[in-house]
């Protein structure tokens, strides 16, 4: 993969109230899917980075940085992302590059 292009997804909660109240029911089994999907490309050694802000407003959103070898590939990665799929997040799809990153230990 180290050959691939890197590429990042931002993305955002359709409905804020998911953070600020509570998730319905769907919307739990939805982030937990979504969740088994970025872990399983981590395994799959295709997932760079994953994580979100710690705010709970409007302003929240999350990122994840892979590779792809291809911007449609990267696409259909974003878009096979059950929260894209399902509509609980909405994303946005960027070209991009790690320039700097440090080696986090287990320990971390």
């Amino acid at each position: 993969m180290s050959e691939s292009k890197q590429y990042l997804y931002k993305i955002y909660p359709v409905r804020i109230g998911m953070l600020t109240a509570a998730p319905t029911p769907r919307e739990e089994r939805i982030l937990k899917e979504h969740y088994d999907y970025l872990r399983q490309l981590t395994e799959q050694g295709v997932l760079i980075l994953a994580g979100r802000t710690l705010i709970e407003d409007e302003k929240s959103f999350g990122l994840v940085i892979f590779y792809a070898d291809s911007e449609d590939l990267a696409r259909n990665i974003m878009a096979t992302d059950p929260a894209v799929k399902e509509g609980v997040m909405r994303a946005e799809l960027f070209p991009y590059r790690v320039a700097l990153m440090k080696q986090i230990s287990e320990k971390e």
